[in-house]
């Protein structure tokens, strides 16, 4: 199921609570539109050995996909400079519009950590979505 079909959960108010609610947000983000998009798309007439192959290798892509937002990868360097990525997890509030949190997930407590959670439905303590009705 895609975000669209889901519903934001009131976010904590204590500070570290929020960073952990903020990386949990993206990672359900990246495993719904991501993750759940490419498996759909894995053609259900394959053998089953065939989709666990490829369901794997999604899987993979993903854990090299945190890895550059953790900054364990993905970095070009030459002499003085380098080009990095850099992905942001912001709270937008639409009324009044603003930006209530913000967070460099390079920052955070790692999304490579998350990852693993994540591929159980486990997005921490603090309940980042519902499904919509």
């Amino acid at each position: 199921m895609g975000t669209s079909q889901l519903e934001l959960s009131c976010p904590p108010q204590q500070a570290h609570a929020l960073e952990l609610w903020l990386q949990h947000a993206a990672g359900r983000i990246l495993f719904e539109d991501v993750r759940a998009y490419a498996t759909e798309k894995i053609d259900p007439t394959l053998p089953d050995e065939t989709r666990l192959a490829v369901q794997k290798g999604i899987d993979d892509a993903m854990y090299g996909l945190m890895m550059v937002i953790d900054g364990v990868s993905g970095i070009l360097r030459s002499g003085p400079q380098s080009v990095e990525l850099s992905v942001t997890a912001r709270l937008v509030n639409r009324e009044p519009p603003g930006i209530a949190a913000e967070l460099d997930l390079r920052d955070g407590d790692g999304m490579c950590m998350g990852y693993h959670g994540w591929l159980d439905g486990d997005y921490g303590d603090n309940i980042v979505t519902f499904v919509a009705r």
